[in-house]
């Protein structure tokens, strides 16, 4: 397949680097130093110029092109650059955008702008973090099967109930499965026998009730039905969206924005949020609101740093999780160790909706662990599936390691595989796969 990605910072630098092993992929950007970086850390062609000129696109191979990514940081740039390429050819255009009425504007007549599919960043991250936040101590949460599956990822503390159980000694939860732990820089598919450490970074794939009560075993905060308070620092986009979901779930959160005209938006915009104006940094206004009180605090202000100094003066006043946006990828792990209990990347959010195009299989969903680390797949089993009418043991027997199958969601029911659980056509299987046999498990299941 052909692919052309337009803009090579890092969302579409991860997406290009994804494709780079089975695809002809040719990368547009007008920055030089990208376009020389990307041309040494991926096997893809380079080329410097500018994405909405057709004659840019013709000479990256526009009239052969099957897909279109374009995911530059400009919203109008991505949409013009969709529309020029259905105007010389005819590949599935795929626009990253950031204003949700753009998005908005495109679902209400699809096709809109010459895309064909459209993902909107600032709402992909809102929901992301309220995901996480309704899940206590989860790092990274992720739904399949129509909501009926869920993935998360915990990390195992010394006082953990689990640390130093084996992996069949924590298995206490019906339909649960351990698909994987993330051990340092290694990836451990666990058996019976294998012992849960401190600081392992346990992956767990079930309904929703087994993840939810095994996530309630290894600590006491709060779910989103448990959370007294909720309050989201910055009035941007995806704090907006945040107070927005917020509210769908059943809550009253707290929204604090500086800019009063911001503010004043917000709170007709938002009946069921308490909008403050206020400088969220300064400690005695934190103090005087009882922020100390708040169950959890989403840090969505602009700016890496200001979020990481709300996230630390919630943490100094008592507030129990704190969930924070962080643009550059590189800080993520560094912030959650110096303050932020869980990081959110809006680029990885937004690398891991459009990663689902690029599959040609099937793929119903996916999942990124780990900066990419490894991937949770669901697949609709199909004739041409190792995984048709075989039993899940024998089938594995096919499979290289680094592969668990974590659930099979059937006509709306959700079935725990186990070693002699016979697959069948139509399932939607949820694989957990270590991204080194990537291309390997995904041409075969």
């Amino acid at each position: 397949m052909r692919v052309l990605v337009v803009g090579a910072g890092e969302v579409g630098s991860n997406i290009a680097e994804s494709l780079d092993d089975d695809h002809n992929v040719v990368v547009i950007d007008t920055d030089p130093d990208r376009v020389e970086s990307i041309t040494y850390s991926a096997d893809v062609l380079a080329i410097r110029g500018d994405g909405t000129s057709i004659e840019t696109l013709l000479e990256a191979g526009i009239e052969d092109a099957d897909l279109v990514i374009a995911s530059t940081d400009i919203d109008e740039t991505n949409i013009v650059v969709c529309g020029a390429a259905k105007a010389v050819g005819d590949p599935f255009t795929i626009a990253r955008v950031k204003k949700t009425n753009l998005l908005r504007t495109w679902e209400q007549s699809k096709g809109a702008f010459g895309v064909d599919f459209m993902v909107c960043t600032d709402l992909q991250t809102a929901e992301t973090i309220v995901r996480i936040a309704g899940l206590p101590g989860a790092h990274d949460v992720e739904t399949f099967a129509d909501g009926l599956v869920q993935m998360a990822e915990f990390e195992i503390q010394a006082d953990s109930p689990i640390a130093g159980e084996t992996v069949s000694e924590a298995d206490r939860f019906e339909s649960l499965t351990f698909a994987a732990l993330m051990r340092g820089e290694d990836v451990v598919i666990p058996q019976g026998d294998t012992v849960i450490r401190e600081g392992d970074g346990v992956v767990v794939i079930g309904s929703r009730e087994s993840v939810r009560a095994f996530a309630g075993s290894l600590t006491t905060e709060p779910t989103l039905e448990d959370a007294r308070e909720v309050v989201i620092v910055g009035g941007t986009e995806i704090g907006y969206q945040a107070a927005r979901l917020f509210e769908a779930e059943g809550l009253e959160p707290r929204l604090v924005e500086q800019d009063p005209e911001r503010a004043r938006d917000l709170a007709e915009r938002l009946p069921g949020t308490l909008v403050l104006e206020s400088d969220a940094t300064d400690i005695d206004f934190l103090v005087r609101e009882h922020v100390d009180e708040s169950d959890i605090v989403v840090a969505a202000l602009e700016g890496d740093e200001r979020n990481l100094l709300v996230s630390l003066l919630a943490k100094r006043l008592g507030v129990e999780r704190t969930i924070g946006i962080v643009e550059s990828g590189e800080y993520v792990d560094l912030f959650e160790t110096v303050g932020i209990d869980v990081g959110v990347n809006p680029r990885l959010v937004t690398s891991e909706e459009i990663t689902r195009f690029t599959r040609d299989q099937p793929t119903e969903n996916v999942a990124m662990l780990e900066s990419d680390r490894a991937e949770v797949l669901e697949i609709e089993v199909d004739a041409d599936s190792v995984l048709f009418e075989t039993r899940i043991r024998d089938a594995m027997a096919d499979l290289p390691g680094g592969v668990v199958v974590g659930a099979i969601s059937r006509d709306g029911e959700l079935i725990t595989p186990r070693g002699g659980t016979v697959v069948e056509g139509g399932d939607h299987v949820v694989v957990f796969v270590d991204t080194a046999v990537l291309d390997e498990v995904t041409s075969v299941v």
